[in-house]
């Protein structure tokens, strides 16, 4: 399943990568790309673990960058 996210605050490119790679190492995401111009998130998981894999990148995020906001798009 694939989910997509708006990132709404993220205004740099590196913050963008990191975020990215550290979502990407959460054992239940299977991928994840940021992409820092539009700033989307497309989160990818399987099904019976989305729920838990948005909590995942959404803490992360929190945690990396706190000014962000997360709103599905």
């Amino acid at each position: 399943m694939i989910k997509k996210f708006r990132l709404e605050g993220l205004d740099c490119a590196n913050c963008a990568s990191k975020i990215e790679n550290a979502i990407k190492k959460a054992d239940i995401v299977e991928n994840a790309t940021v992409d820092f111009m539009t700033t989307k998130l497309v989160l990818e998981a399987k099904d019976e673990n989305m729920l838990e894999a948005i909590a995942v990148a959404k803490e992360i995020i929190r945690k990396m960058e706190p000014d962000i906001i997360v709103k599905k798009i």
